[in-house]
């Protein structure tokens, strides 16, 4: 009898060293429930809750939620419910056991997060990876890129936020901004002092911070393996919700709050490394550089933008960001030597910063993305040709690109173009994003907005 997807990873858990950690854990920490966590395709934390007592037996057997979940129960404006319809099967979410944690904030409460798989009861393809779990995808796709070019991507993520609530508005002069502003930071000491405090419990080093803009701010976190990144930027969203419930305010992860603010972006900074060795950078060498590998990486991720801002900005608000000029979200694909204005700067010697994921953004299919991207880049050795001097805003398009979408539906399209990135997702998933996108934006279409109103009520005759 072949063994399945699911079978191995109900076996590896059943004598895994994690699962005697985490009954430990429940014993010595009191957990009296645990959630068992699962990521839709838009970032969405889905699961259900288990009494501890059954956490053993879950943790072989998983726990099973109706397929449209990865889509998050959306139903399309004809009332079709996306990722399969109502008469979809049960996926089967068997936890990644090194993952379990007890919340810091309750520690009656402990979560793990999953991989899915179809059950094991279908004629097709029984205990097959579910296609449409974007976590699994982009383990799936790490080990893949790792067998093949011996390399391992490591990122680090800057997830700016929007917080608001009574005695955080900003004061500064005007024409100015309150920007690094020590003082601003003071304003928000009881949000950092407890998100710091959960993420550091939940195995985040967090490394640094500060005031980027009014009701923004930017909490870092230390760089690793991309796969861990993805994890801990989900972790971290999570503790930041929890933080607003605690102290009375809202937190948003919303790409652009409102007209005239800085947009929310969550760039994600990248290296190549090799036994320990970063590979974009020459031994040595202090100076602002890229090897062959990094440089025909970059001309992968440069050249796999446009399709892959479907995934970086999935929202219609999410392209309200890259229209506002000057606010340091790129409008141009294009990269420079430690030039901010840049789709891709290279921020220090070895490491690409890529501005385009938002605050929103799936980090498993971005990560995803850029490794399909790097990965072509160096296969065929795509040049990403010269680094932009002086500010992107007002370079001409590198036409040896394609045009940065601005809007929803034009990433919709050139997702749909990119083959690289289709067959990295895989078809299911792949027309999964296109119809759940497509569906957003019909529906944004088709709306009648407050902007609309204040132009056009009064407007004629």
């Amino acid at each position: 009898m072949t063994t399945t997807p699911l079978d191995a990873h109900r076996q590896a858990n059943a004598s895994s060293p994690d699962l005697a950690a985490a009954l430990s854990a429940i014993t010595d920490r009191g957990v009296e429930f645990v959630y068992f966590q699962a990521v839709t395709i838009t970032g969405r934390v889905v699961g259900k809750v288990a009494p501890a007592r059954h956490f053993e037996r879950l943790a072989t057997k998983g726990v099973q939620q109706h397929q449209t979940a990865v889509a998050n129960l959306q139903g399309t404006r004809e009332g079709v419910l996306l990722a399969g319809g109502v008469h979809a099967p049960e996926y089967t979410a068997i936890p990644d056991l090194e993952t379990f944690a007890v919340l810091p904030w309750d520690s009656s409460f402990a979560r793990v997060f999953c991989r899915l798989y179809e059950p094991d009861h279908l004629t097709d393809a029984p205990g097959a990876e579910f296609a449409c779990d974007s976590r699994g995808l982009l383990r799936r796709l790490h080990e893949g890129f790792t067998d093949r070019t011996g390399l391992e991507l490591r990122t680090g993520c800057e997830p700016e936020m929007t917080w608001q609530g009574e005695g955080l508005e900003a004061q500064f002069r005007p024409g100015s901004s309150p920007a690094y502003h020590i003082e601003h930071l003071e304003r928000n000491r009881p949000i950092v002092k407890k998100v710091v405090e959960y993420a550091q419990a939940l195995g985040l080093d967090m490394v640094e911070g500060d005031y980027e803009d009014e009701f923004q701010v930017e909490l870092n976190f230390m760089y690793d393996r991309a796969d861990l990144t993805a994890d801990r930027l989900t972790t971290y969203r999570q503790i930041c919700k929890q933080v607003a419930r605690e102290l009375g305010i809202h937190a948003s992860f919303m790409p652009k709050p409102a007209t005239g603010m800085m947009g929310n972006g969550c760039h994600h900074n990248l290296s190549l490394w090799r036994d320990g060795v970063n590979v974009l950078a020459d031994p040595g060498r202090t100076e602002l550089h890229l090897t062959d590998i990094g440089r025909h990486a970059l001309g992968g991720l440069l050249a796999h933008s446009a399709g892959a801002m479907l995934i970086n900005g999935s929202t219609v608000n999410s392209y309200k960001r890259y229209w506002d000029a000057g606010q340091f979200a790129p409008s141009r694909i294009n990269w420079g030597l430690d030039n901010k204005t840049c789709t891709v700067r290279l921020s220090a010697v070895g490491r690409l910063e890529y501005k385009l994921p938002d605050a929103a953004v799936n980090p498993y299919l971005s990560h995803a993305a850029i490794l399909a991207a790097c990965e072509d880049g160096m296969k065929n050795a795509i040049d990403p040709g010269p680094p932009t001097q002086g500010s992107s805003y007002d370079a001409p398009q590198d036409e040896r690109f394609p045009a940065l979408p601005l809007t929803l539906g034009e990433a919709i399209s050139a997702f749909r173009a990119d083959e690289v990135l289709n067959q990295a997702f895989g078809p299911v998933l792949s027309a999964l994003l296109v119809d759940f996108h497509a569906d957003e934006w019909a529906r944004f279409c088709g709306y009648v907005t407050d902007w609309e109103r204040d132009m056009y009520w009064n407007d004629t005759p």
